[in-house]
């Protein structure tokens, strides 16, 4: 596995190009109804991590929070810096590190933003600089693939044309990994990136976050915040408090 497959696709143009169409009414709704499950105060302090250009860091901020939004790639930081304000600031920043300490009300890692890394110990790394940045009794609110159901479901191979652009995608289950290639050509110029998302099942995040001290609040199955089950729900949702 290329150890810096994320710094070089989500850096790509052609990232934003194939998932343009992911739907922000759907994230925004999201938000929306997580937020009123957390009930957290108006200004309360979040952090987006891996929050990508900020489109959820903006939904946040628009319903009061005071939002940072941190994210590896220099280029999706770099755009979402002109919706900057007094409440909403954007960094560059690798999440398995303390970027300020007992700092947060929550912590938001969204839309399956989560599990690149090759060494499984840096999931871990990942838990416990949340833990640091958060205030006692904080929240931490992950929301990632339902591993269960991904590989149950999965379509080896797909086709898509996005603004005159043919990606040709692949996807494999890779030493625990979902690995999707990606193969394209444009201007005469043939390209091809592979993302890897670990299948991190329910049961293998419990081991996470109890040996990082988080208790378990509430775990949903999909955007409507229905209840999770492991054969059917399209996503894992957990709200953990520290």
């Amino acid at each position: 596995m290329d150890l810096q497959w994320f710094v070089k696709w989500f850096n790509s143009p052609y990232y934003h190009i194939l998932y343009k169409n992911r739907s922000l009414t759907e994230a925004e709704d999201f938000i929306q109804k997580i937020t009123n499950y957390l009930q957290l105060p108006q200004k309360a302090k979040v952090l987006d991590l891996a929050c990508g250009k900020g489109r959820h860091a903006i939904t946040l901020n628009k319903l009061g929070f005071d939002v940072l939004g941190i994210d590896l790639s220099e280029e999706s930081i770099k755009y979402a810096k002109q919706f900057e304000n007094e409440y909403l600031k954007f960094e560059k920043h690798d999440m398995r590190e303390v970027y300020h300490p007992n700092e947060f009300d929550a912590v938001f890692n969204l839309f399956t933003s989560f599990g690149y890394f090759e060494n499984y110990e840096d999931n871990f790394k990942v838990f416990e600089a949340v833990k640091q940045q958060i205030k006692s009794h904080g929240i931490f609110v992950l929301d990632y693939l339902n591993a269960e159901k991904v590989v149950s479901t999965m379509i080896p191979y797909e086709e898509k044309l996005i603004d005159g652009i043919l990606f040709k995608i692949t996807k494999s289950v890779e030493n625990g990994f979902i690995k999707k290639e990606i193969d394209f050509t444009d201007k005469g110029e043939i390209f091809h990136f592979e993302e890897f998302v670990r299948l991190i099942y329910f049961n293998d995040f419990k081991k996470i976050y109890e040996t990082e001290g988080f208790i378990l609040d509430k775990v949903f199955g999909n955007y409507n915040l229905d209840a999770f089950d492991e054969q059917t729900s399209d996503r894992l949702i957990l709200v953990l408090n520290k």
